[in-house]
């Protein structure tokens, strides 16, 4: 047995990141699921994009919140702000944390680094510490720590599919060397102050109400203004794209069972969580551009040919991402059911609903 179950029920979760994409739909699912939940939530609400997405998300918590009579509380703040964050642990005494705030993106880590040690670094370390001082004075502590990292860590390895065992000391971006960082601090602590710890790699989630910046969403930005979209090292790329509903359903899986004392007496796990199927990044823009005219949000006669370019690799991209799940496979159940064309239809009604109604 490698883990220790977690009862969700009657507990208080406090999740970072509450107005980002995930966040929002694991928070979602929690209130969905969970007996008398308690869920304080934590977002700066930085502009790295649409503020008003981030306000939607918010807006659909609080309503389903409403509807189920689930506790939850958001707070305005930055996880680098310790006061902000000791603040919380001081009143709300979470017994589980899931910690998803992060500057994310790869590009943009080229532009403004600045971002990525604050929150990625500083805010890491902050809810850390958090943690740590949970355990004082004799009090329980917080039971389960769960934070994510992602694929990028794994550079430009050329064995696939990615394997958490595989070697990660060679990322290609900052945005990767931040997310192996925040590996390296939670096996520390977890191995100083016993502090159950789960990192999870996570695979270009995609979905309704996702990220603008994920390729999948400004491609269809693009298309809409009749713009060409530029699909990078020639289209010999693969991507391993893994819809929200299947990443919630794992990390949920994972929040419930704390990782027990490894071989080497520390509580600290690794996972992939990922589709386990890459697809062809021309293969996905077809796929994409289907489902577009299908939601009739572009006409049936429309020219793709003529709104694609071919370009190179742009800095700090790699040529394919594909994980290796058997672990959570192993150790939850976890299989992802929502095959590509499903994900992006689902993602292309809900953009005609939200932009062009």
């Amino acid at each position: 047995m490698l883990e220790q179950n977690v009862n969700l029920e009657d507990k208080t979760i406090l999740v970072t990141g509450a107005a980002g994409f995930i966040g929002a739909n694991l928070i979602l699912q929690l209130l969905r699921t969970v007996e008398r939940v308690r869920i304080v939530g934590i977002d700066n609400m930085n502009d790295y994009y649409d503020v008003s997405l981030k306000e939607f998300r918010l807006g659909q918590i609080r309503e389903l919140a409403d509807a189920v009579s689930g506790a939850f509380v958001f707070v305005k703040g930055s996880i680098a702000d310790r006061d902000v964050v000791r603040e919380i642990f001081g009143q709300y005494r979470p017994h589980v944390v899931v910690n998803l705030a992060a500057q994310a993106g790869v590009r943009y880590s080229i532009e403004n680094p600045d971002a990525y040690i604050e929150s990625n670094l500083i805010g890491f370390y902050n809810i850390l510490e958090a943690c740590r001082h949970s355990y004082d004075n004799g009090a329980t502590g917080v039971e389960h720590l769960v934070y994510a990292s992602s694929s990028s860590v794994y550079g430009s390895n050329r064995k696939i599919p990615y394997a958490t065992e595989d070697k990660v000391d060679n990322p290609v971006s900052l945005y990767a060397a931040t997310k192996k960082s925040d590996e390296l601090l939670a096996h520390a602590y977890a191995k100083l102050y016993g502090i159950p710890s789960t990192g999870l790699r996570f695979f270009t989630v995609y979905g309704p109400a996702g990220r603008p910046d994920m390729a999948y969403f400004g491609f269809t930005d693009k298309l809409v203004k009749n713009e060409t979209i530029k699909i990078f090292n020639y289209g010999n790329c693969r991507r391993d794209f893994t819809y929200i509903d299947d990443i919630v359903t794992g990390v949920q899986a994972v929040m419930r069972c704390a990782p027990l004392p490894n071989g080497d007496g520390v509580k600290y796990r690794i996972y992939n969580i990922g589709n386990n199927q890459p697809e062809n990044l021309l293969d996905f823009v077809e796929i994409l551009q289907d489902e577009l005219k299908r939601a009739q949000i572009l006409p049936a006669d429309y020219d793709f040919e003529a709104h694609k370019e071919l370009v190179g690799m742009q800095p700090g991209d790699v040529e394919v991402t594909y994980a290796d799940v058997s672990e959570l496979e192993r150790d939850f159940g976890f299989k992802p059911s929502t095959d590509l064309r499903a994900g992006l239809r689902c993602f292309a009604q809900w953009y005609k609903a939200f932009y062009l109604s």
